[in-house]
């Protein structure tokens, strides 16, 4: 049985629709696929109407949180929802929060490029995005202007958090959108928490407080994790008795992982299906 608990589509930054992520789960042999968009919830209907038989769909959401960094300092943290209920007020409402603030920011970023003469049209890189607009949509117009060759290209020098064309937007802070989605019936996993390639780390001494706020698990077994980082992950979860995932973090070309590159032991997906209330898993 194999489980790939992180996947994006157009939805958010990824270049498949959600429809041909849950076919692509099929085709790559996946038992059970969640759908972990950006700040939305878009993709669920399609996704849902398009599951193949023999494939579950876990609906999710990948959110955008600031934690503690090792410094001390506030640093950019990704928590994964499971199985939340979409209506919950005031989970909904900080969804639409966050979807402005990538709006904003990402106008910003593309008008400063056009404004140092860098070949991007701003209403045309905003118009190509999906309901979750995001760094990855004006990497790939920098690709197809030819500025940079690749979209890791681009995150590395013209998208670098930091660097000259960067907009900082305002992201929920970690206990808060851990707690919002436990009283939405969810279940919260950090998403790559040792992802140092990314930038700078959160403090894992961040990731014991939180499990009283209601954190679930952690993602271990993922490409941005080295052998050390998912020792070092492997026994925080151990010592706090959190839920364990690997996923593929799929994000269609944008990215050169593929489906089902990193999976979730079947017993530990058991543990979050039975710790969730909002929302049930679907077959097809």
């Amino acid at each position: 049985m194999r489980i790939d608990l992180h996947t994006h589509s157009t939805a958010s930054d990824g270049t498949d629709s959600p429809a041909e992520v849950v076919r692509g789960a099929a085709e790559a042999g996946l038992a059970v696929v969640a759908l972990t968009d950006h700040d939305t919830t878009a993709g669920w209907a399609e996704a849902a109407a398009a599951l193949p038989s023999g494939v579950a769909l876990v609906r999710g959401m990948e959110m955008s949180c600031t934690g503690r960094g090792e410094d001390g300092r506030p640093v950019a943290v990704h928590l994964l929802a499971y199985l939340f209920d979409p209506t919950n007020d005031a989970f909904a409402r900080e969804r639409e929060r966050l979807r402005a603030e990538r709006t904003s920011r990402l106008r910003a970023m593309a008008e400063k490029m056009a404004a140092d003469g860098l070949p991007i049209d701003p209403a045309a890189v905003m118009a190509a995005a999906g309901p979750a607009v995001g760094r990855p949509h004006l990497a790939r117009a920098l690709v197809d202007a030819g500025v940079v060759g690749s979209v890791d290209e681009a995150f590395a020098d013209l998208l670098r958090t930091g660097g000259r064309y960067y907009v900082h937007k305002n992201d929920t802070p970690l206990p808060d959108a851990v707690r919002m989605v436990a009283q939405a019936g969810g279940v919260s996993v950090l998403a790559h928490p040792r992802a140092s390639s990314r930038g700078r780390l959160m403090d894992m001494d961040q990731i014991g407080e939180l499990v009283a706020d209601g954190l679930g698990g952690v993602e271990i077994a993922h490409h941005d994790h080295g052998a050390a980082d998912q020792r070092i992950l492997r026994g925080i979860a151990a010592d706090l008795d959190l839920i364990v995932t690997g996923s593929s973090d799929y994000h269609g070309r944008n990215k050169s992982v593929v489906l089902g590159e990193f999976v979730t032991d079947p017993g530990q997906y058991d543990r979050i299906v039975a710790s969730a209330s909002g929302a049930g898993v679907v077959t097809g």
